[in-house]
């Protein structure tokens, strides 16, 4: 199915939002030339892929969008801050696949049940977003879930100190997009924060969010 490019995403009431999502995101599926590296711009990318892990460790995450009704939330973590990988940092739950996982969908609902007790039964998986390389030696799979109300989180505090739900309109606003400098591998590079009430939510994290705003229809990151 080919899709029109949505504009305004921001401005869209929840009910369109969630069948966008939901159009959008259906038995999509992709390749290695679909690989994302955080919030960087395509031609960065290229830049990058000498620093990437030549066998990447696989993982994934859920991006837990909560159904508030008239708003949907996106459901973030700060992760411990005395984690080996990406301390303190706001993300998604998740970690790597383990045997007993059929696939990333698998892993993700068992990441997050872990993590911050949030249970599979109140998430309705929706699709899929290209994976995103970290340079810590991960191929992370974005699951998407569509999340209702009703569930309580009971956090490990070995892995998540905290969490918190933005609203996603906000995240979807390129008005509230922040660029700034930042040194990667040796080189000052431009990347896209998106901050919110006080939170800064950058790198792999922000790249999902900006990715998902692209396959719903928004402009590309950076404009290319």
């Amino acid at each position: 199915m080919i899709h029109e490019p949505t504009p305004d995403l921001h401005r869209l009431p929840a009910e369109d939002l969630r069948r966008e999502l939901r159009s959008r995101l259906a038995a999509r599926h992709y390749g290695d030339s679909d690989l994302r590296i955080g919030a960087v711009s395509r031609s960065t990318m290229e830049r990058l892929r000498a620093l990437l892990p030549h066998q990447p460790l696989r993982a994934a995450v859920l991006i837990p969008l909560v159904d508030r009704g008239d708003e949907l939330t996106v459901l973030l973590t700060h992760r411990a801050s005395d984690l080996k990988h990406h301390a303190g940092q706001i993300s998604f739950p998740g970690g790597r696949l383990e045997p007993g996982d059929d696939d990333a969908v698998a892993a993700a609902l068992r990441e997050t049940e872990e993590e911050i007790g949030l249970r599979r039964e109140f998430v309705e998986v929706i699709g899929c977003l290209p994976d995103h390389v970290v340079i810590s030696g991960y191929r992370v799979t974005p699951v998407v879930g569509l999340v209702r109300p009703g569930f309580e989180l009971v956090l490990d505090p070995t892995e998540v100190s905290g969490t918190f739900e933005a609203p996603l309109r906000h995240l979807l606003d390129p008005a509230t997009h922040a660029r700034r400098m930042h040194r990667i591998g040796g080189e000052d590079l431009e990347v896209l924060d998106l901050p919110w009430g006080g939170h800064n939510i950058w790198g792999a994290t922000a790249g999902m969010l900006l990715t998902l705003r692209e396959l719903l229809g928004g402009s590309p990151l950076h404009g290319d």
